[in-house]
């Protein structure tokens, strides 16, 4: 179960951030599982403009919801959950997303990962005991190359730097609250935490397949999706790294 780091500290502030696009047929059921896995986090879901049920229906669920009026893509989603988690005082923040590919109960590995390493960012790695859904070939290669390219320009080896599934600190937080990449933004985000001098570690998770839902990189996407956040990565690299101050923290 859950560290602490003094056993007289009260127990962390834990937030899930879930990022929902339309995404009425999942939302459910994986608010109920983080209900029954995590008990000890709060959950808020970021409506990202949904023109179906998904307010409702995470509202229903119990889960609290900031509704945007707009759509405004998976960055804007999330940093608005990271604005909210900064602003409220959150230890960790981990993201989950809305189609129920995460399983709540990796999370007490990504926090002990991250308490026992001192990492700044943990990402949940589909690839490292190669268990669960792997994802499909030519998705797979494309991944591979995106993992190469982040390991070649921060120095530390990543495996998944495509996965959603990431638990933040509290200085991940506070940068991620002011600084965040737009679009997909997975890859850059890794690259933004080395340029701020903060680090990032994996540990192995279980990925299923969407339980609902439809995937906002299509095929035809993939090509251009590829060839943005190979150009992004190596844009941001050109940029002097700078140190992310204590006085940032939330």
């Amino acid at each position: 179960m859950l560290n602490h780091r003094h056993p007289h500290h009260p127990k962390p502030k834990i937030l899930v951030i879930v990022p929902a696009y339309n995404e009425e047929e999942g939302i459910e059921q994986v608010i109920l599982s983080l209900k029954r896995y995590t008990p000890y986090a709060d959950i808020v879901v970021i409506n990202d403009g949904s023109t179906d049920d998904t307010r409702a229906v995470a509202e229903r669920a119990g889960a609290a919801v900031l509704h945007l009026s707009c759509n405004l893509g998976i960055g804007g989603a999330v940093q608005t959950g990271y604005r909210y988690a900064a602003e409220n005082g959150y230890d960790y923040a981990v993201q989950i997303d809305g189609d129920g590919q995460h399983n709540p109960a990796d999370l007490n590995k990504l926090l002990n990962t991250i308490q026992e390493s001192g990492a700044d960012m943990v990402v949940g790695s589909r690839f490292i005991e190669k268990e669960g859904f792997q994802s499909t070939f030519t998705r797979k290669l494309g991944i591979d190359l995106l993992a190469g390219l982040v390991t070649r320009v921060t120095g530390k080896r990543i495996t998944d730097p495509t996965s959603g599934y990431r638990l933040c600190g509290r200085r991940a937080i506070a940068l991620f609250a002011q600084h965040y990449p737009t679009d997909y933004p997975e890859v850059e985000a890794l690259v933004l935490l080395d340029n701020y001098h903060l680090t990032f570690k994996e540990t192995p998770v279980i990925m299923l397949e969407r339980q609902g839902g439809v995937s906002s990189i299509s095929p035809l996407k993939s090509i251009y999706y590829m060839t943005k956040v190979i150009l992004a990565v190596l844009i941001m690299k050109t940029k002097k790294k700078k140190v992310w101050e204590m006085s940032h923290d939330a």
